[in-house]
């Protein structure tokens, strides 16, 4: 009875293999290239690693979109920081009369606060990039550190953790912006997605294969800046004023990741559907332009994935038209196998950023995620203009 069980026929090997071979691919995925925070973390190699300096004098670039409240609420932990070097400069894009309110009040308590602004007249140019611009001219010391108002540090440590990764060939400090929990599957795939790209670009740079960076927390030098000529090489396009500049600068020598719980910064929570969906619209803008193959890497796992399922599917049908329950009971092994490697490797992730894991909803997080990439991309289609600055 069991030998006529073993007996597959050609198909049945076929989705056999499909179905192992894409469970095992995405099992090295998940324990290798994902898990690989995890790992340099346990060795403290993000410590050790070089002779860091000493506290360097640190300029940090606050981007601002006038919103008076979040001023209020998020530029304290900038600005109290326990460091001994730093000046803090806000670039107000979208001043009104409550924000710049809101920043003389904290630059008459702290000194080493200067703000400027926007023209809301400028044309022809990314606001953005316009603005970080502004704020690194400005700036009297080689390191800047980013961040925009609408994320907080989480520790008074973020600067010296941020800073004192710099050895002399050091050139970027990668760090990560972690996404508060809240109720709602909506949410929670806010959280899910922030925690893939984070680890997707953390683990990179881990590799030796950096690629992008996110302008919550982010450092490089000013040298650097200027002599890439800024954002010369993407002045057309509204984003990419972090993703993208980090992917035309960063190798494997002159990038650093850094996300020791000081290191780490926070989202707010972002109440507005329509608010995600531009910022994942910007990201997606910038794709096409992006060096190397790591996008495509990561693309790869995806494809993977949906592979797994269709051939688990598959092979779950086959076994009932065959009558033969060794094909389920294969299906259901690979299928509870991959789960729980990936739920441990990314719950331990998420507590190890600062984020709460959804260990509970992570399957249907797996299965939005890319659907929604795939609305994004849709919606491009049709929206490309928005992607571009005007030309005179």
């Amino acid at each position: 009875m069991i030998s006529d069980l073993l007996h597959f026929s050609i198909s049945e090997w076929l989705l056999i293999g499909l179905t192992t071979g894409s469970c095992l691919w995405l099992i090295l995925y998940y324990t290798i290239v994902y898990a690989r925070p995890l790992r340099k973390a346990r060795k403290k190699t993000e410590i050790t690693d070089g002779e860091p300096a000493a506290q360097p004098p640190v300029s940090v670039i606050v981007y601002s979109n006038g919103d008076a409240a979040q001023l209020h609420q998020n530029l304290p932990a900038i600005l109290t920081q326990d460091y001994s070097d730093f000046e803090v400069i806000v670039v107000n894009d979208g001043s009104d009369a409550d924000s710049e309110d809101v920043l003389k009040l904290f630059s008459h308590e702290h000194k080493h606060l200067y703000f400027t602004f926007v023209p809301n007249e400028t044309q022809y140019l990314s606001h953005k990039k316009l603005a970080l611009t502004m704020g690194i001219k400005a700036a009297r010391h080689d390191i800047l550190l980013f961040i925009e108002i609408n994320s907080a540090p989480v520790s008074n440590q973020w600067i010296t953790s941020m800073a004192t990764a710099y050895t002399p060939e050091t050139e970027i400090v990668l760090g990560f912006c972690s996404y508060p929990w809240s109720k709602g599957f909506k949410q929670k795939l806010i959280a899910y997605d922030n925690l893939m790209q984070g680890l997707q670009y953390l683990a990179s740079a881990l590799g030796n294969r950096p690629f992008s960076g996110n302008g919550n927390n982010l450092s490089y030098r000013k040298s650097l800046f200027f002599a890439q000529k800024g954002y010369s090489k993407s002045l057309y396009l509204h984003a990419g004023s972090d993703d993208l500049f980090i992917n035309s600068v960063a190798n494997r020598k002159n990038t650093r990741a850094v996300y020791s719980p000081e290191s780490l910064t926070r989202h707010n929570q972002i109440d507005q559907w329509f608010d995600y969906k531009e910022l994942k619209v910007a990201r997606a803008a910038t794709r096409p332009y992006f060096r190397g193959g790591r996008l495509n890497f990561f693309r790869l796992e995806s494809f993977l994935f949906f592979l797994f399922l269709g051939s688990e599917i598959a092979l779950t049908v086959v076994g009932i038209l065959a009558q033969n329950p060794l094909l389920w009971i294969l299906t259901l092994l690979l299928f509870v196998l991959r789960f729980a490697v990936k739920a441990s490797v990314f719950r331990r992730s998420a507590l190890l950023l600062n984020q709460q894991p959804a260990t509970g909803a992570l399957f249907l997080l797996e299965l939005a995620r890319p659907f929604y990439h795939l609305t994004i991309r849709s919606y491009r289609l049709t929206n490309s203009k928005k992607d571009y600055t005007a030309k005179i």
